[in-house]
């Protein structure tokens, strides 16, 4: 049995990484990045005027609590956070450095300064085409943004579909068996503890919190994303601060190595740069269409207000998280020692720490793993919702949470494969919503920015 399963893991990952390869070569690797740079320029580069005010409004306690919507300003932020702060900020940035060297790092971080417009955009669309299900909640997210807000209904439906096909696959590799595995993978490699163990105790704790919907994942992911983010990130700049005269060697180690070695041996684009982007979009999701899902369950007064709030999230995920986690392994220098994912990350964390940084690294893989799980299960139910109606509903939640366990005893290449795959189908049709889209972004954040000047006149 366990022969037949390594034999699987083996074939598989090598199929899914040619796979893998295609979906992710320059066509995706341009229009996900170009849309973030066009969307950036028609707004005038608002994530950076206006990080400010989007960061004093995301944790403000005026959360428009009359507002139309299920969950606060914040809740729907953490909400978010919990889907995508998760194994891409610990192993996905390992997994890049290794695979395509430490410049992959300098790529996440430019696909995240244009992905916070991405987001942005995203989150606008969500609240403004968003509708009422039958039980009175909000639904919201690029399948009804496509349908909805392009001229074309017919092909709007159709990119629609085609969204919530892939959204609701992608949700068991990228928001639960990546996760699963990786916590499966650290509690084995710091307390011996048997993967099959761990997948039974996540599939129970995750089942027992995704039963009880948005409302409860809400409550959740508000206590877990603040706890989980501070730790992690307290943790990392223990590391930077104590060793700080190693950190500008390795920042300009990262903006050479982008330009060189692997960037000009791995193609037209390079290996470098499609795992820079690839892995920076699993983290901070931008262009995926996931995380405007929970936005427009956002209670919120204009469509524009709760795009700021979204947008922190790529900031907080990619430029301050993954940062730490990018700037720690290269510091170390082990991304050619043959570990990966989060082994390599808790090993470069001891390196500086002892043993309390691979207790940091674990204890925040637990966190940021389970969140993770929350949130991905909210946009794969209501993925389903879009295609099948509420019945298809608790079906679905089901079927999630036994994959839980699946993707504990699995390998790594595998799921983080078949997750690069499935974010990439999902990105397509989202990506040229927005590109189609980006005029309607344009006209929303403009009403909202005069009645925002007038509300600051005010005070």
């Amino acid at each position: 049995m366990l022969d037949w399963l390594q034999s699987f893991n083996e074939k598989g990952a090598e199929i899914l990484g040619e796979i893998g390869g295609w979906v992710w070569g320059p066509p995706l690797l341009i229009l996900l990045v170009g849309t973030g740079i066009l969307l950036s320029c028609r707004l005038l580069f608002l994530q950076f005027r206006a990080l400010p005010y989007a960061l004093k409004l995301s944790f403000s306690k005026n959360q428009d609590k009359n507002s139309e919507g299920d969950i606060t300003h914040y809740q729907a932020l953490t909400t978010a956070l919990a889907a995508t702060v998760g194994t891409g900020n610990i192993a996905g940035v390992a997994t890049a450095v290794v695979a395509g060297g430490p410049g992959a790092v300098f790529w996440m971080w430019i696909t995240a300064l244009f992905g916070m417009a991405t987001k942005y955009a995203e989150a606008l669309l969500a609240v403004k085409y968003r509708k009422k299900n039958q039980r009175g909640e909000m639904s919201g997210g690029p399948m009804y943004y496509l349908e909805h807000g392009l001229k074309n209904k017919r092909i709007g439906r159709f990119l629609g579909i085609l969204f919530a096909i892939f959204a609701s696959i992608a949700a068991f590799g990228i928001g639960n068996m990546v996760q699963s595995n990786t916590a499966a993978a650290s509690l084995e490699e710091s307390f011996s503890i048997n993967p099959f163990v761990t997948g039974i105790a996540f599939t129970v704790l995750a089942g027992l919190v995704i039963i009880g919907g948005i409302k409860s994942i809400g409550r959740v992911t508000a206590f877990f994303v603040p706890v989980m983010a501070v730790f992690y990130v307290l943790g990392g700049l223990v590391v930077i601060v104590l060793n700080f005269d190693l950190v500008p060697t390795a920042i300009s180690y990262i903006f050479q190595d982008a330009f060189t070695g692997k960037a000009i041996g791995g193609g037209i684009l390079g290996t470098v740069i499609r795992y820079g982007v690839a892995r920076g979009a699993f983290s901070n999701e931008a262009g995926l269409g996931s995380a405007p899902i929970a936005a427009a369950a956002a209670k919120t007064d204009y469509p524009a207000r709760q795009a700021l709030v979204s947008m922190t999230q790529v900031f907080i995920d990619t430029i301050v998280i993954c940062s730490i986690t990018g700037i720690t392994i290269v510091m170390a220098d082990q991304w050619t020692s043959g570990l990966d994912g989060s082994a390599l990350t808790s090993s470069a964390f001891a390196l500086f720490l002892g043993d309390a940084g691979s207790i940091i690294v674990t204890f925040g893989i637990l966190f940021f793993t389970f969140s993770t799980i929350l949130g991905w299960s909210y946009y794969g139910e209501k993925s389903i919702d879009y295609l099948f109606g509420e019945k298809g509903v608790k079906i679905y939640r089901y079927i999630f949470i036994f994959f839980v366990f699946i993707g504990a005893i699995v390998s790594l290449d595998v799921v983080f494969n078949f997750a690069d795959i499935m974010n990439g189908l999902m990105a397509f049709p989202n990506l040229i919503g927005l590109l189609l889209l980006s005029g309607v972004v344009v006209a929303e954040t403009n009403k909202f920015m005069k009645i925002a000047k007038e509300e600051r006149g005010r005070k």
